[in-house]
Formats: C-alpha cells, sequence, structure tokens
C-alpha cells in the first residue's frame, strides 16, 4: 500500500471507530474555539474603540488642552521608555486661542465651548448648560421659538422636554432646539457660569467651503505654536509632559468631549487583556487534557499498528490527520458561534456603562475573520498535543513493551517538573505577600496556574495517593465495588490522575475568582463602617453656596461639618525597572473637625496638619513606597498638574476611602467640578437626632433647594471608569471559563469510561453485577472529587491567602453559599462524567 493512501485509510477507520470517544471532545474544542474567537473579536473591537463625538460633530477641527502625561524611565539593560495615561480633570485652553485661531486662512468661525451645570430653583437635580453659539458645531437647530437674548432667556435641548414659555432653572425658555437635555443661554451668560473667564473648555472651529481638513488642522498647528499658546496647566505639568494645545481631527475630536471614555478604553483593555490571558492558559491546559487522554487510550491499538509494521512516520501522520478533521468542525462551530456571542456582548456592553462613559466601540466588518485564525489554532494545539502524546509509542521497536500504565511509568522527569512548578507558584504566592494592588493580584494569578500545572504533572502520584488514604472507607463502604475502584486507581494511576487534573482546575478557577471579589468586597465594606464617624448626610447634586458649610456647622446640634470631594491622582513609579503610571483614588476633607466625621485608622502622624501642600498615604502605599511623616511624594492630579506633597499622616483603611488623602481645598484647584456636593454632619453629644436633622432640612430648603439631609451611610471611594462594564466583563468570563473548565471535567472522565469498556466488559464476564460496577463507578467518581477538591482547594487557598495578606492583612473569605456552589460543581460534574453511559464501536456493546 502506498504510504498516501495508507495514512488516509488509518485515519478515516480510526475516525469512524472512535466516533464516541471523539464526540465526547468535541464540545469541548467546540467552546474553546467560540471563547477564543468572542475573546478576539471583544479586544479588536476595544483596540479599535475612541471616545464618542457629538456636540461638536460639525467642527472638523477642535483645539483643547493635552488631557494626558506621561513618564519616562529606563529599565534594566534596555532602552528608555515611555508610558502616558489619559487625564480624568479638564485641561482648559486660554481664550487669547480664539484670536490666533480666528485669523488663520481657512478658518470661517471659533468657537468656544464650555460645559456648566445650572441649579434648578426648586428641582432635585441640576441642568447641563452650554452656550447658544455652541450649538451650531454638533449642529443642534431650532425646531421652534428663538435664539436667547437676554440672560434670563435659555433654549431647551428636545431631551428637556420643555415648550416655550416654561421657566427652567429660573429662566423662561424662549426656544426648543434638536439634540439632548441642554439648557443653551447666552454667551455672556455662559462665560459666567462657567466661572473661568480666562479659559475655555475647547474650541470647534468651523472651515470655509472648499478647505481641506489636514491642511486646516496644519495651519492651525503652525499659528499655535508661533503665537506660543499653551493651556492652563502647562506651567504645572509633569517633567516630560509635552506641553501646548491639541489640534484634533476625525474620532480623536472625542477626546475634548468625553474625558472619562480614554482612562476607561484603557481600563478595559487591561482587563480584557488578562482574561484572555487566562483564557489562552485554560483553553491550552484543555486541548491538551483531552487530546492527550483521546490518544493515551489507544496505545494498544497503535503499538499494534507499529507491530504489523506501520512506520512511526506514518502513525504521526494518521494521528494528525485525524485529530485535525475531528477538531476542525468543532473549531468552525465555535468560531461561527463567536459572532453572535460577540455581538450579544457588545450589546450588553453598550448598555452596562460604555456607552455613558462616552466609548464608541466600532465593529469594522474585517473583525468578523478574526475567530478563524483562533480556531485554527485551536485546531493547531490539539494536532499538536496529540502527536505529542503518540510520540512515546511512535518511537517504541515494534516488540516494545507496553510500559505499564502506573504512575511510575510516567517517568521521574515528570515528576521533577511537577515539584519545580509546585515551588515556583509558593514562591510567586510569597512575592504576591509582599506585593500590593495590582502587581499583588498578577503575582497571585501566576501563583495559582503555576500550582494548577504542578498538579496537572503530578496527578498520577496524587490520585494513588488520594486511593491509599480513602481505601478503608471505600472498602467498607463500597464492599466489592469499593475494592474494584481501589485496585483500579493503584493499577492504573495515569489514566485516573488524567481525570484529576480538570477537577484540579475547575475548582482552583472558581475558588480564586469568587474569593478574590468577595474578600475585597467584605474588607472595604468593613472598614468603611468603621470609618464612618457621621450621623448625618448631606447631598446636593446643584451644589451648595459657598458659605453652606459655616452655616451647617452652627446648626444647633451639629458638632462637625466635613465637606467631601472624590478624584483620582496619577502615580508615576516604577515596577522591576519597568515605568508605570498608576490611576489611584483620592479623597478631600474639610480639615477642621474632620476626625468627628471620620475616623481614616491613623498610625502615624496626625490630620490636624492637613492643609495645602500635604497629604495623608494609606498604610499600605506608604510601605510601599517608602513613605512615613515627613517624607515627600510626587502626584499629579487629574488635570496633569504635579506636585511635592508633605506626608502629615498614615493611616490604615485606605480601601474605603482611597490611598490618598487630601485637603479638600488643594484637590479642587485641580478639578473642573468645585460644587460642594457632599458634607457629613457629626451630632452634638445629648442633641435630639430628630430635631437636629429637621433643623439642617430647614437651612438647607432655604439656602440650596433640592438638598437632603439623612442618615449617614459608609463612604465609598470614588466610582472608577469603566466600572460596570468591567464587572459585567469579569461576571462573564468567570461564568464562561467555569463552563469550559465543567465541561472539560465531564469529557475528560466520559473519554476515561470510553477507553475502559473492554474492561467492563470482562468485569461482567467474570460475575460482576450492574450494582457492584455502579457502587465501583461512584467509589472512583468519590475519589476524584475529594481529590480534585483538596487540590484545587489548596491550588487556590495559598495564592488567595497572600493576595488578601497584601490588600488588607486578613484571610480569604468565600461566603458559604458560593463555596458549597464550588462543592457542588465539581461533585456535579464528576458524578456525570463518571456515571454517563459511553459506548464505543472500538471496544464492543
Amino acid at each position: 500500500m502506498r504510504r498516501g493512501s495508507g495514512v488516509r485509510l488509518l485515519a478515516r477507520r480510526a475516525a469512524h471507530q472512535h466516533r464516541a470517544a471523539w464526540s465526547t471532545t468535541l464540545a469541548a474544542l467546540a467552546l474553546t474555539s467560540l471563547l477564543l474567537g468572542t475573546a478576539a473579536l471583544s479586544v479588536a473591537s476595544l483596540a479599535l474603540g475612541h471616545p464618542r463625538v457629538t456636540a461638536r460633530a460639525a467642527a472638523p477641527v477642535v483645539v483643547a488642552g493635552n488631557q494626558s502625561t506621561r513618564f519616562t524611565a529606563k529599565p534594566w539593560g534596555s532602552e528608555p521608555e515611555t508610558v502616558n495615561a489619559a487625564l480624568t480633570e479638564r485641561v482648559r485652553v486660554p481664550r487669547a486661542a480664539l484670536g490666533v485661531l480666528r485669523g488663520v486662512a481657512g478658518v470661517w468661525t471659533a468657537i468656544p465651548d464650555d460645559a456648566f451645570t445650572i441649579r434648578t430653583g426648586a428641582g432635585d437635580r441640576p441642568l447641563p448648560g452650554r452656550s447658544w453659539e455652541a450649538a451650531s458645531l454638533a449642529p443642534y437647530a431650532l425646531r421652534e421659538g428663538r435664539a436667547p437674548r437676554s440672560p434670563g432667556e435659555a433654549v431647551a435641548g428636545a431631551g428637556l422636554h420643555a415648550a416655550p414659555g416654561q421657566r427652567l432653572a429660573g429662566r423662561r425658555v424662549v426656544g426648543v432646539a434638536e439634540g439632548p437635555g441642554v439648557l443653551y443661554v447666552t454667551a455672556a451668560e455662559a462665560r459666567r457660569l462657567a466661572g473661568h473667564p480666562g479659559s475655555v473648555d475647547a474650541i470647534g472651529v468651523l472651515a470655509e467651503t472648499g478647505t481641506s481638513t489636514d491642511q486646516l488642522a496644519g495651519r492651525i498647528r503652525v499659528a499655535l505654536d508661533r503665537a506660543g499658546v499653551k493651556d492652563t496647566s502647562a506651567g504645572s505639568r509633569a517633567k516630560g509632559d509635552p506641553a501646548g494645545l491639541r489640534v484634533l481631527t476625525g474620532d480623536s475630536r472625542g477626546a475634548a468631549e468625553n474625558l472619562r471614555a480614554a482612562p476607561a478604553r484603557s481600563a478595559l483593555l487591561e482587563l480584557l487583556g488578562s482574561i484572555t490571558a487566562s483564557l489562552v492558559l485554560v483553553a491550552l491546559l484543555v486541548i491538551c487534557s483531552l487530546a492527550a487522554q483521546a490518544l493515551h487510550q489507544r496505545e494498544p491499538e497503535l503499538r499494534l499498528l507499529r507491530t504489523v509494521g506501520a512506520t512511526p512516520r506514518q502513525l504521526r501522520a494518521a494521528v494528525g490527520r485525524e485529530v485535525s478533521g475531528k477538531a476542525a468542525h468543532a473549531a468552525l462551530w465555535g468560531a461561527l458561534s463567536a459572532v453572535p456571542a460577540f455581538l450579544t456582548l457588545h450589546a450588553a456592553l453598550l448598555a452596562h456603562g460604555v456607552r455613558r462613559e462616552g466609548l464608541e466601540l466600532p465593529t469594522p466588518a474585517w473583525i468578523f475573520l478574526l475567530p478563524l485564525g483562533t480556531a485554527a489554532l485551536t485546531v493547531g494545539v490539539a494536532r499538536l498535543a496529540a502527536l505529542l502524546a503518540c510520540a512515546r509509542v511512535a518511537r517504541e521497536r515494534p516488540a516494545g513493551s507496553s510500559g505499564g500504565g502506573s504512575a511510575g511509568g510516567s517517568g521521574k522527569g515528570r515528576k521533577v517538573a511537577g515539584f519545580i512548578l509546585l515551588t515556583a507558584g509558593a514562591s510567586s504566592a510569597g512575592t504576591a505577600a509582599l506585593q500590593r494592588g495590582e502587581a499583588a493580584a498578577a503575582a497571585a494569578g501566576a501563583a495559582a496556574v503555576t500550582l494548577v500545572i504542578g498538579c496537572a504533572l503530578l496527578s498520577p502520584w496524587i490520585a494513588a495517593t488520594a486511593v491509599r488514604l480513602l481505601r478503608t472507607p471505600l472498602r467498607k463502604l463500597g464492599g466489592a465495588g469499593g475494592r474494584l475502584a481501589e485496585t483500579y486507581g493503584t493499577a492504573d494511576s495515569r489514566r485516573l490522575g488524567a481525570a484529576l487534573t480538570p477537577v484540579v482546575l475547575v475548582t482552583a478557577f472558581a475558588g480564586v475568582q469568587l474569593s478574590a471579589a468577595a474578600t475585597a468586597d467584605e474588607q472595604t465594606g468593613r472598614q468603611a463602617a468603621r470609618a464612618l464617624r457621621a450621623d448625618l448626610a448631606v447631598t446636593a447634586p446643584g451644589g451648595l453656596p459657598a458659605a453652606a458649610l459655616h452655616r451647617l456647622r452652627e446648626t444647633d446640634g451639629v458638632a462637625a461639618a466635613t465637606g467631601l470631594a472624590h478624584s483620582t491622582v496619577v502615580l508615576a513609579r516604577k515596577e522591576t525597572g519597568e515605568p508605570r503610571l498608576e490611576r489611584l483614588a483620592a479623597l478631600g476633607v474639610t480639615r477642621h473637625g474632620v476626625l468627628a466625621t471620620l475616623d481614616p485608622g491613623v498610625r502615624e502622624g496626625g490630620l490636624a496638619a492637613l492643609r495645602p501642600g500635604s497629604v495623608a498615604v494609606g498604610a499600605d502605599r506608604a510601605r510601599s513606597q517608602g513613605l512615613h511623616p515627613g517624607s515627600t511624594v510626587r502626584i499629579r492630579f487629574g488635570d496633569g498638574a504635579e506636585r511635592a506633597l508633605r506626608v502629615v499622616a498614615v493611616y490604615e483603611r485606605s480601601l474605603a476611602l482611597g490611598d490618598f488623602l487630601l485637603s479638600r481645598t488643594e484637590l479642587l484647584r485641580h478639578t473642573a467640578d468645585t460644587r460642594l456636593t457632599r458634607v457629613l454632619l457629626a451630632t452634638a453629644p445629648g442633641a435630639d437626632p430628630a430635631r437636629t436633622r429637621a433643623a439642617v432640612q430647614r437651612l438647607l430648603d432655604a439656602t440650596a433647594p433640592g438638598a437632603r439631609v439623612a442618615a449617614a451611610g459608609p463612604p465609598t471611594p470614588p466610582r472608577t471608569e469603566g466600572e460596570d462594564a468591567a464587572r459585567l466583563l469579569s461576571g462573564i468570563a468567570v461564568t464562561a471559563i467555569g463552563a469550559l473548565a465543567a465541561l472539560t471535567v465531564v469529557s475528560t472522565l466520559r473519554l476515561v469510561r470510553a477507553g475502559r469498556q473492554r474492561e467492563l466488559a470482562l468485569l461482567r464476564v467474570l460475575g460482576a453485577v450492574r450494582g457492584q460496577l455502579r457502587r465501583m463507578q461512584a467509589a472512583e467518581a468519590t475519589v476524584l472529587a475529594f481529590a480534585g477538591l483538596a487540590c484545587g482547594a489548596g491550588a487556590a487557598a495559598l495564592p488567595l491567602t497572600a493576595l488578601s495578606f497584601a490588600l488588607a492583612r486578613s484571610l480569604p473569605t468565600l461566603p458559604l453559599p458560593q463555596a458549597a456552589a464550588v462543592i457542588a460543581l465539581a461533585a456535579a460534574t464528576v458524578t456525570a462524567g463518571v456515571l454517563w453511559p459511553v459506548r464505543d464501536r472500538a471496544q464492543g456493546r
């Protein structure tokens, strides 16, 4: 027989004879391809994402401040590297730039644009405001009525559902325009309400007819450089940051409109990259485990082919063709299913925060070809794993022995490699305990993966040890079936170990994901409850008058009042020599009486010295940076300004309050919204809480309509950009990877069952009854569940303990319902895999 026809015949006959065995792996391969394809589409769409352009869509060029900061450092033995981070606070444009822009050839007009908030007269929510001339940048045209002519007049956007003649925010509506719910006022009134007459948020440039956007942008860039016009933060920016204004065109115009979009995109890309990396590792382990097990059960058949004259090359070619054919069908179905799965995920992201952040996620037609690449990757990995699995048989001489199925037959190299990986995983967990934040999470994740792979290599010995430990209960409870299970586990621990690996994977993965989130939430809530001393909290969406804080302190029954301001700051640092820009939560407080309303848990120093130019630092951050009272720390505020602040205190409860506690005055110098919207109140000893609350509400009704006082709730750090979408992605990732791991358990155990059909048939011939065989299978399921849960819990507990210690100096937490769910998932998948009937033509019926 010719070599090519022989290979095709062997592959075709093997695929036909082992259809049942392959059917157990096709679902897992299809799901792997689906998840990889969905991840590839999501990463591509997010990488192409950009801030949405709406309010200035008609302006081909937008001039704005530089909304980014950068940090350059020289890694060990490498060239200097630069990293960038988007800024979350508005960097404004000097109003003097208007004269420069209006003198550029090709500019029809340049329109200043400010976004501000207009307090309502009696409502409970503020209204967004802009100047009427800025409406032409969208453009939003009048539907009815006319333009405003005096400070007491306004045009209402259609989203406000107002009509001409109606009064909003103390102004008479004289017209209704297209677009969202914005109140448009005169240019002079907009300048007054914006509160920064020497600067504007951005400038939209409208071009003369026939002027190309690229040419106009180039001329504007040259004119601004010649005039030396810089953004308002140019003199206070961090060293190395590029000064000057940005000239934006195309999709980049949205960066000046939606400041949260760029940070949200960066955070989601980082999260999605981490999820994709975890998915790829799990997929590799799943594919390799299933392909190896599918070939392992056919080793006698492959040795027979060698005996009757098949060459190693023919064997490898036949196995490769067989695996490629079967895996290709499953991977293709998975790739096709990835498209609707991605579209569903895309719609969910838009509905859960991405659209609110102003982030657009493009879906060009070409990205839908990416699942074909991930399908090819799935097939390639399955083929490679199968070839490696049959390599030992292919190398044997035709008369070679089978080598046995015990653990010892797996070789000392595998045992040594397993112990090395376990040691490396424990070392990585120790590293996580000494880190904090993202570095601690990354080290803990690496430790968990390394420990799982180490358990996979040592699985035959672990399975044999579990059988020996459970020998007595197996014999007492299982009778003859228990003794059969013990004998099988001792004689073929390699096959039993292969079934153990996915159980360890699903237990460890579910435990790490659920416990890490639960621990962080519990510790944050506990710290927040301990940090709160205030009895009442005032919330004013429209802001309180400047003198309101002083008047609140003088109200009968009020002992102290603390105004709060939330923002984020950027910390430039090196991590193993690499430059990093880390965005951290910061809380601004008024110094007087702060300890009566908040208890940060000060360890060193005191908050009495907290004023502009100083800062209090969380204990974990202080330890990692080597800070203590009297030290100096350089931070970059949300507008890019860098300041060297003196540390006056170190406090414990940074999960609830953020890493930095600053003077509210200092923080508001670098934020666009300077309104006082939240105040904590502590009641005086002996004061009647109800009477005090009523007195405060009467004061608010008189000075700030819409403001409310209520019982104080625990303080929370500021919301991070893209938080809702990140939670959605994390939840979907945990569910999807957990489902893949559970399906792998069932598939692997069914493969093991398919390879034991002759053994079970022989036991029936020798007199074993159906009940004894079922008790044997139940005993094997008990061994697998016990050993898998124990090893998986151990692989998860070590990195989780290290991560929890790094975050909150506490032990990890896993709520009882979630722990029960993990145990039930492992037990259910093991039971389904062991007891689900499998029939394979190759083994007889």
